[in-house]
């Protein structure tokens, strides 16, 4: 709610510094003393647009500041969030405005744009008369008003969740078939890539070792001898390694049998001797047999020759190939499957949607429902305002399907006999369009944060609908702060508090001022509403009478 309004330097105020209460406002004082004014600043605060002329005469700039205090479900928190600006209970809007026409904006002394100064000044205060209405005008808001109306919150939950559920299921669909679309023509690719690493049945490492062996057999004549030379020397008939052991076994044989003890353990390290050459004579001719020929060289380098080739065409290492090979196999499979996942996915695309449309369908019953309800609600308010010839309808259209349902939702009025029903906000604002307002604003029973204002209401009208606009302004307030800018004596007194507008003539210059009334001031300001300038003792008598009532 607004709990504080300051004012310096604009138009014909000096310097102003209102503090407000929760309930109905009055703002009362004689025609001219000043009462647009105090409204034209608040609007400026909440982001209307600025003119030099605002600036008072003589000064450089005009500063005006407006404070409210927020619960902290507030919206303006989400918002402010948004825009990375910290907020809390009290939110403090500001503005300022240059002799040379410059404006500047603030929230919480944070500089911002008008833009969203505006948009934030929309969640906190709703204006209805001869000034830009904001909220209920706009077509956008009456699904939302009429969900919270109708206490449809649980209702409108389900259908926005059976939605989400639908458009993802509906997105999943969407990507399979434009995935197939891109892969149709790749099948006949993927699968020749496929039937070619097949084929070749690349392994891990492959490169590695078949590059060593291709060395090796390069190597392998020249190793080849080497190793027959090694082999000669074990083997040789005579001469080899294997024939001269044999021969000093047999030498020790003898010594043995001259001298036990000392041959023995010669005899033994000569048996260990021959078994390492046996087992070198034997690992060498192995060696030989595995060295390969010339053949399997000419088979290595093609085998070489054909992984890098297709690892240059998949642009990968070779040593890459097998998992490009599981990874292209993936691929061909999921598009020869892929038929039998799209029919998956449409059923439940399909089941998905059933469901959101059955959620939606019993959500717009109850739209219709809780519509004909607030069209006799309104319709009953609207003899006492002295709108007995106005209808009010709730007219709800089925549209293409969206998160909030089927269902498009305009609140429609004709404020005169005969005329067509037209949305709010292409009908003429004035006294008659802010009693409406005040006639539906009663009904609806929402509870959002918002003061409301009300210029003009009582155009028009006196005597027992100027009494009945009091008494519903009066309820209003308990729900919402509200402020009425008003001329009767009946609204005047159904008030909470009441403020008085007044111009005072100064030395050099003329200033708008504004006090609040105590009691006796205000039966005294009730009973000029009456009588006019000249108070007669009736007047404040009538006064008293509407203030007790």
């Amino acid at each position: 709610m607004l709990t504080h309004l300051n004012v310096q330097n604009f138009i014909l105020i000096d310097k102003l510094d209102l503090s407000f209460e929760n309930g109905l406002s009055v703002f009362t004082g004689e025609t001219g003393a000043g009462k647009s004014i105090l409204l034209d600043a608040l609007s400026l605060v909440l982001g209307a647009r600025g003119e030099n002329r605002f600036v008072r005469k003589g000064e450089k700039q005009a500063v005006l500041s407006a404070t409210f205090h927020l619960n902290k479900n507030h919206p303006v928190h989400d918002r402010l969030s948004e825009q990375g600006l910290e907020s809390d209970e009290d939110l403090i809007l500001r503005r300022t405005l240059s002799a040379d026409g410059k404006s500047k904006a603030f929230i919480n002394d944070q500089p911002v744009g008008l833009a969203l100064l505006k948009e934030v000044g929309e969640l906190l205060v709703e204006i209805h008369g001869q000034f830009a209405t904001h909220s209920l005008l706009n077509p956008a808001s009456h699904r939302i008003t009429l969900d919270v109306y109708g206490q449809l919150e649980k209702e409108l939950d389900e259908v926005q969740k059976s939605w989400k559920l639908w458009q993802e299921r509906k997105k999943e669909r969407v990507a399979l078939e434009e995935n197939l679309a891109h892969q149709a023509g790749e099948e006949s690719y993927l699968q020749e890539a496929v039937d070619e690493l097949d084929r070749l049945k690349p392994k891990a490492g492959e490169e590695e070792y078949l590059t060593n062996r291709r060395i090796a057999l390069m190597n392998a004549e020249k190793l080849g001898e080497t190793l027959k030379n090694i082999q000669s020397l074990a083997d040789e008939e005579d001469q080899g390694a294997i024939a001269l052991v044999s021969k000093m076994r047999l030498y020790l044989e003898q010594a043995e049998r001259l001298a036990e003890k000392e041959a023995e353990p010669l005899l033994a390290e000569l048996e260990q001797a021959d078994s390492a050459l046996q087992e070198i004579s034997q690992r060498v001719e192995k060696w030989l047999a595995d060295m390969g020929d010339e053949t399997e060289l000419a088979q290595i380098d093609d085998r070489l020759f054909a992984l890098r080739d297709v690892a240059r065409k998949h642009h990968v290492s070779l040593d890459e190939l097998p998992e490009l090979a599981h990874k292209l196999q993936k691929e061909l499979d999921q598009i020869v499957h892929a038929e039998d996942q799209k029919a998956d996915l449409m059923r439940q695309e399909e089941e998905a949607k059933i469901a959101y449309l059955e959620k939606a369908k019993t959500l717009s019953k109850e739209r219709h429902r809780v519509a004909e309800k607030l069209q006799d609600e309104v319709i009953l308010e609207l003899p006492a305002l002295k709108l007995e010839k106005a209808r009010f309808t709730a007219d709800i259209k089925e549209v293409e399907a969206s998160e909030t349902g089927i269902d498009q939702i305009t609140f429609l009025i004709a404020t005169n006999k005969g005329a067509d029903l037209l949305p709010l906000h292409k009908c003429a604002s004035g006294g008659e369009l802010a009693r409406f307002m005040l006639a539906l604003k009663v009904n609806l029973n929402q509870s959002d944060g918002l003061t409301l204002i009300f210029d003009e209401i009582d155009t028009g009208i006196s005597g027992a609908t100027a009494s009945a606009v009091g008494e519903r302004l009066a309820r209003l307030g308990e729900k919402h702060q509200t402020l009425v800018i008003t001329h009767s004596p009946q609204v005047a007194g159904c008030g909470k508090h009441h403020y008085r507008v007044m111009k005072e003539e100064q030395e050099e210059s003329t200033v708008t001022l504004v006090n609040k009334l105590t009691p006796t001031e205000r039966v005294e300001e009730i009973a000029r509403l009456l009588s006019g300038a000249h108070i007669t003792d009736a007047a404040r008598i009538t006064a008293k009478e509407l203030l007790e009532r």
